[in-house]
């Protein structure tokens, strides 16, 4: 079958023709973006992409269209599809019929936390030689790609509540139809698609709906959005973490530990080479829905300790005079505050430089912009790239006082941030985009 995607160079659109090519189908794509790093590897997996969404690729006769959901009406594809009344389907519709039917899916939902959560999954199973297949919004160190098909019934997914398709404005996780179900947290995001907590709540009810009896739900108890949640019906088991009296995750990120607990004590100890409290949650989750398709728990923490973490979580891109350069996805105020913890705690009282770019749909609205000088408390100065803001970022950051820095221009920001940084500093950058390639141009500033 010949399958042209609409939107490819996403990550989950990516991993979508990458498992659709290593299901035997022939795979084009297009996209108003294509450029690297996932330009080169749908290239390498032999894949013909196109700059655009012009009309005229419908000349490609495909036996179906697959439409990823940043494509919307007035789209000129779109549009030349529907008035020809061409066969399409949504991303997680396709994926759902063609790959997970007849699986165990195993799907990590939650507003943060999915991707890190995913790949330890992930890797418990591959360590345990379970070899599952998988669709993550990232790329797993240990494996290197963010989609395999796998050939046993196991396929761990990142299951995301934002809108399926232009046609289809149920979130992506409901298609996925998980046995085993990680529900991480849950606080208000995607502003753009939601107009407050309790619809999103609604969607989570939603993917709790679709569980079966003899499936499993992982909740965070620390929830009260996830209690909720569940109390609005729930036909299925559910074991919580993040209990004070039942299972939990505690570590110690100087000395690189990690200590799981039950409800009759501690179960065992491991190295651990991740930081902050939000991925020792995370380990925990992934535990107890490892352990739901048959990797025993103390098995799994062991796993845990050759885990390598996903590009661009806490991933350090360089150092240069004694200043080191994070990258980091974070980008929700929530976010934001774990990660300059987790770093706080790891560095101890040296400089953190925090380099954020307001990216995501929810932040470029505005929504949440009050929150983010308490989210950098932490830090000892911020510096924000205020490109395409609706809003003023000076203003909404005017508590910090003389700690923050906004600029308009991106070479500014470089330059502000090199003149400031200073030997022993960590720069941490966050934003959920490439950032116009800042990493590289800090690092180069910073030697020069």
């Amino acid at each position: 079958m010949h399958i042209h995607i609409l939107g490819i160079c996403g990550t989950f659109m990516g991993g979508i023709a990458q498992l659709a090519v290593d299901s035997g189908h022939k795979v084009t794509g297009c996209d108003a973006n294509v450029y690297p790093p996932m330009s080169d590897q749908l290239r390498d997996a032999g894949i013909e992409l196109i700059e655009g969404f012009a009309a005229d690729q419908l000349a490609l006769s495909p036996d179906i269209f697959v439409i990823g959901n940043a494509v919307s009406r007035g789209n000129p594809l779109l549009e030349a599809i529907l008035d020809k009344g061409l066969p399409y389907v949504s991303g997680p519709q396709w994926l759902a019929e063609n790959v997970l039917q007849g699986r165990w899916v195993l799907g990590v939902a939650g507003t943060h936390g999915k991707t890190t959560t995913s790949s330890m999954l992930a890797w418990i199973l591959e360590d345990a030689n379970m070899a599952p297949g998988f669709l993550i919004g990232g790329v797993p160190l240990n494996f290197g790609v963010s989609a395999r098909l796998g050939d046993t019934p196991f396929f761990v997914i990142e299951a995301d509540e934002y809108d399926t398709a232009f046609c289809d404005k149920r979130s992506k996780f409901v298609h996925y139809r998980p046995r085993t179900a990680v529900l991480n947290n849950l606080e208000f995001d995607h502003a753009d698609i939601f107009s407050d907590l309790a619809a999103i709540e609604t969607q989570f009810h939603h993917l709790v709906r679709t569980l079966p009896q003899s499936g499993l739900i992982v909740s965070n108890a620390a929830e009260a959005s996830l209690e909720r949640v569940l109390a609005r019906g729930c036909w299925t088991p559910v074991e919580r973490f993040n209990d004070p009296a039942g299972y939990r995750v505690s570590g110690d990120d100087a000395r690189g530990e990690l200590v799981l607990h039950g409800p009759e004590g501690v179960i065992g100890r491991s190295r651990w080479n991740l930081s902050g409290e939000h991925n020792r949650a995370n380990a925990c989750a992934a535990l107890l829905a490892a352990r739901h398709v048959g990797v025993p728990l103390a098995q799994g923490l062991e796993a845990l300790s050759r885990f390598e973490n996903v590009k661009r979580r806490m991933e350090v891109r360089g150092e240069v005079r004694g200043v080191t350069v994070y990258d980091d996805f974070a980008h929700h105020p929530t976010a934001i505050a774990t990660t300059v913890a987790g770093l706080r705690r790891k560095v101890g009282k040296a400089r953190i430089l925090a380099v954020l770019e307001p990216r995501s749909n929810t932040m470029k609205l505005g929504t949440m912009k009050s929150q983010l000088p308490d989210s950098l408390r932490e830090v000892d100065a911020a510096f924000c790239y205020a490109g395409n803001l609706g809003w003023d970022a000076r203003e909404a950051l005017a508590p910090m006082g003389e700690r923050a820095i906004v600029e308009e221009n991106l070479d500014r920001l470089v330059d502000q941030v090199t003149l400031a940084a200073q030997p022993g500093d960590h720069i941490l950058v966050m934003s959920n985009g490439g950032f116009g390639g800042i990493h590289g141009k800090l690092l180069n500033a910073l030697a020069d």
